[in-house]
């Protein structure tokens, strides 16, 4: 199927791209167009304009520094991967990569488009969250910061607005003593996250967890935090069977999804188990 007629404006700068989504109220944002071209091919959208801001030099920068890193928004999921910097401080990051869709979308997807999508099924949706991130917007009004915890709101909804774009993604250093990993299922048609874990784990000196962030992606509306779990570890020497018990738990609570592929009661068993294996890895047991 072919998209509806729209409007194509490819921008030169952040607030050549600000100026026209205020002049065109109906306008979309095309970063890699892995989400958004195909939901315009199945009339799942139909936007009036599309603003590219894929010219954008500045967009694409990814600074690395002893407190943390600034990933330019239309940075590449392949050029994150492939950065030194990153996979020394955040082997998260492309240890989730290596799960996203194929090379083709590793070579166009984007950070940014896919915090700002905000799919349920995405990978580093849950994996912004563990790191803690906090996402950089400007818009008509000026520059703001959004933080991981205050951006989902709801299925492909965030506390974006329409008139705003993402410049970068900031992330934080971790703890100087630290586990991180990423666990998925994924749908065997589409490569999404039938289920998907991530998790930052902070120990002190005497191996004593001191801090713990966790979410799941793929089994609700949303990417969300397993607080539950988190508190269930935090001020613990991590054991296998301490580890065990807190995964137990981790899909008490949330509001699963089910479909055809995978009911309810199976996400809920993929959380438990693939929480208690990335938190195993990440713990060193």
């Amino acid at each position: 199927m072919f998209p509806t007629e729209f409007a194509y404006h490819r921008a030169t700068s952040v607030q050549d791209a600000i100026a026209f989504l205020g002049a065109n109220p109906d306008a979309k944002v095309l970063a890699g167009g892995h989400s958004l071209i195909p939901a315009m091919k199945l009339r799942l959208a139909a936007p009036g304009a599309l603003v590219d801001i894929g010219r954008i030099e500045s967009l694409h920068a990814i600074d690395v520094r002893p407190d943390g890193a600034k990933i330019g928004a239309m940075a590449t999921y392949n050029d994150i991967r492939d950065n030194a910097g990153i996979a020394r401080i955040y082997p998260i990051l492309p240890e989730a990569i290596a799960e996203i869709g194929d090379a083709q979308v590793r070579e166009r997807g984007t950070f940014g488009g896919s915090l700002a999508h905000a799919d349920p099924a995405a990978d580093l949706t849950a994996v912004f969250l563990a790191l803690n991130g906090e996402i950089a917007v400007t818009g008509p009004n000026g520059d703001r910061t959004i933080k991981a915890d205050d951006l989902f709101v709801d299925l492909w909804t965030t506390t974006l607005e329409t008139d705003e774009i993402i410049t970068s993604v900031i992330l934080p250093a971790p703890p100087a003593s630290n586990g991180m990993g990423y666990e998925k299922h994924a749908h065997p048609a589409s490569g999404y996250a039938v289920v998907g874990i991530a998790a930052v784990l902070g120990f002190s000196a005497d191996k004593t967890c001191e801090s713990a962030r966790i979410a799941v992606t793929g089994a609700t509306s949303k990417a969300t935090r397993l607080t539950g779990v988190e508190q269930a570890l935090t001020g613990q020497k991590l054991t296998a069977e301490l580890v065990s018990s807190a995964a137990g738990q981790a899909s008490d609570g949330l509001d699963i999804n089910g479909d055809l592929y995978a009911s309810e009661e199976y996400r809920a068993h993929l959380v438990n188990v693939l929480t208690r294996r990335v938190l195993t890895s990440a713990a060193g047991l």
